[in-house]
């Protein structure tokens, strides 16, 4: 009989499941902060299912990693528009916001 390897979708829901007593012993924030990071997980399954690693840690924390360098590069385009913007002495439609 041959061996069936578990899907990374199934791998990583199997980790999630190992980390339940770390992520409740976390503080709300950090409980929230973390299930962020599972869900950027999540949100590259595909990729990682498609990437065959032999081990599914490394790719759910590639896929973390892949979000959070996404939301540096959102920000630094976003510093970079109000600087860009602020040029002639406005901030670039911030001072509405305020």
């Amino acid at each position: 009989m041959g061996r069936t390897v578990p899907t990374y979708r199934l791998a990583l829901e199997s980790m999630a499941q190992q980390w339940n007593d770390f992520r409740r012993a976390l503080r709300k924030d950090d409980r929230e902060a973390f299930d962020s990071l599972m869900n950027s997980a999540r949100m590259h399954a595909s990729a990682s299912t498609y990437a065959i690693s032999l081990d599914p840690v490394e790719s759910a924390l590639l896929s973390m990693l892949l979000e959070h360098e996404k939301g540096l590069l959102d920000l630094k385009k976003k510093l970079e528009g109000e600087k860009n913007g602020g040029e002639d002495g406005s901030l670039g439609g911030c001072e509405a916001e305020r």
